[in-house]
């Protein structure tokens, strides 16, 4: 099933994402407590602050957001089966074009070894999913990320739930309620995700 790109951007104007079962059925989900990752208090941890300084993996964006989604939708040890349908690659990727999807990805020797991908709309950055072939690719891609987000004016980094994966960087749980305060702050705010360039190191 592929959704209309309108049909989305209202759903997360309303702080409500879907996701598809093992059928491609769409459900839709407004999580009590929802996780963020506040933009001002991100951290990174030491070791992973090395890696990014050692350059070992070249940062792009929005270089190859299908080949992206669908690493993401690839079972994992860590996740099982995935919720990220046909339907919903197609359905993003349309976003994409719209430039209200983008994805931040690492490079290895001219692999895609790691990446992740959301949604932006004015402040808010909806977090969808991440992948990694290799150790702390995802994890650089998000420290990318963040610091784009930051850049660009963003003020809300949604990661929808919260893991142990995601704490380390700083994530928190909110209420619905604060989380329906913060999305609207966030409305209003004229934020820019930059065009998409290739880093290579740092």
């Amino acid at each position: 099933m592929i959704l209309n790109p309108h049909l989305l951007i209202s759903a997360y104007c309303q702080g409500i994402f879907p996701m598809a079962d093992e059928r491609g059925a769409i459900s839709w989900y407004d999580p009590d407590p929802r996780a963020i990752i506040p933009l001002e208090t991100f951290h990174v941890p030491r070791r992973l602050r090395r890696t990014v300084r050692r350059g070992r993996f070249e940062i792009r964006v929005d270089c190859d957001f299908c080949g992206v989604m669908q690493a993401c939708a690839e079972p994992s040890p860590y996740r099982g089966d995935t919720w990220i349908s046909a339907g919903l690659v197609e359905s993003y990727t349309l976003l994409h074009q719209m430039n209200l999807a983008h994805s931040v990805e690492t490079w290895l020797d001219g692999r895609l070894v790691g990446g992740l991908y959301g949604v932006a709309i004015r402040g808010l950055f909806a977090g969808e999913s991440m992948f990694s072939r290799e150790t702390d690719a995802s994890k650089v891609a998000l420290v990318a990320l963040v610091e784009r987000l930051q850049r660009g004016g963003f003020v809300l980094l949604d990661t929808q739930f919260l893991t142990d994966h995601l704490s380390q960087f700083g994530a928190i749980e909110i209420s619905r309620d604060e989380y329906q305060l913060r999305l609207a702050q966030a409305l209003q705010v004229d934020a820019t995700f930059e065009p998409a360039v290739a880093i290579a190191g740092r």
